[in-house]
């Protein structure tokens, strides 16, 4: 009887999640009924937004339930189907992640083509870059010759909102990063204008220094003192893409807000937040965009692979930490 490996959550994590909130489990898997595929994972994604799902509290996805397998994206496979239209051998990709083969209605997995490496369609033609893609261009409505400042730059999400930036026209994109190796990263691979270390001083004095004339959007990563910088930063009519708010994820008590918060009247800001499942009428646009700029050599992309689902967490808990560059992916 073919089997699966999963990864449990078992508890909720108070502040940072540790190894025993999590167990390992081997599962049998049944035959297949009508329309259905088993496939074999080749690679799975960790992504920030996986900790939130780790709280019993509500939020734009449902909570990862205790004693059950968590899910995420994933690419693979197919290794047995009863569907015609996604037979075996098909690249897929899908939302069963957390486990090394996955099993289910062939209408929960996507046939991709295979002409990139399959990793890619978790990073740069996946989820994280066309998040970076309707947040700079549907919720921030980014124009071209303006300044842009993107935190969490060297991640999997601000590395593509910059380089997006300036192929769509930015005149000045900035960046900021967690140390001076993806600083250099972010100006020399991704082609930031400028960047810096919000680890070296005042996120604010370094932005304005970055900034002199002030910004016009900013692509929110990170939140905190990050957030109160762009507000005191942004010029006349500015916007904000709400992405993420990496550095409270962990948090047990809530981060107080910006204290600058007069400002948005006063500038006449527009901040709104976004989560890209809510927007799939744009990825047909974001795909020709991609494919062209990846087709041609426009757009870098980067991956940290850590091998083996048993070191999921580790790579997880690396992502959340700040310790990995580009898309973080655990290879099966």
């Amino acid at each position: 009887m073919p089997t699966s490996t999963q990864v449990q959550l078992v508890r909720r994590p108070q502040g940072w999640p540790v190894p025993e909130d999590f167990r390992t489990v081997t599962v049998d898997l049944p035959d297949l009924g009508p329309d259905q595929v088993r496939v074999a994972n080749a690679f799975l994604s960790v992504d920030p937004y996986m900790r939130g799902r780790m709280n019993d509290a509500e939020s734009y996805v449902a909570p990862f339930a205790l004693d059950a397998t968590m899910t995420g994206g994933a690419v693979g496979r197919v290794v047995e189907s009863t569907s015609a239209d996604v037979p075996v051998g098909a690249a897929v990709t899908h939302d069963l992640g957390w486990r090394d083969v996955a099993q289910g209605d062939a209408a929960r997995f996507r046939v991709v083509d295979d002409d990139l490496p399959l990793s890619a369609y978790l990073g740069v033609l996946g989820m994280t870059a066309f998040t970076a893609h309707v947040g700079l261009l549907q919720i921030a409505q980014m124009k071209p010759g303006e300044v842009v400042f993107v935190s969490g730059a060297a991640g999997a999400v601000g590395s593509m909102a910059g380089q997006i930036a300036r192929l769509k026209g930015a005149s000045r994109v900035i960046g900021s990063a967690g140390s001076p190796a993806k600083v250099a990263r972010v100006r020399e691979r991704y082609g930031f204008d400028a960047a810096f270390d919000y680890k070296d001083g005042h996120v604010y004095r370094q932005l304005r220094a970055a900034a002199p004339d002030g910004i016009d959007v900013y692509f929110d990563n990170v939140g905190g003192v990050h957030l109160e910088a762009a507000i005191g930063t942004l010029n006349r009519d500015g916007r904000v893409a709400l992405c993420g708010a990496i550095s409270g994820y962990n948090d047990e008590q809530a981060q107080p807000g910006p204290r600058n918060m007069a400002r948005i009247i006063q500038q006449g800001l527009t901040l709104r937040g976004f989560t890209v499942g809510f927007h799939p009428q744009h990825y047909p646009a974001f795909v020709a965009d991609m494919r062209e700029w990846v087709s041609t050599g426009q757009i870098a992309y980067d991956e940290t692979v850590i091998d083996g689902l048993d070191h999921a967490v580790d790579a997880f808990l690396a992502m959340m930490r700040g310790e990995t560059t580009g898309k973080t992916l655990v290879r099966l």
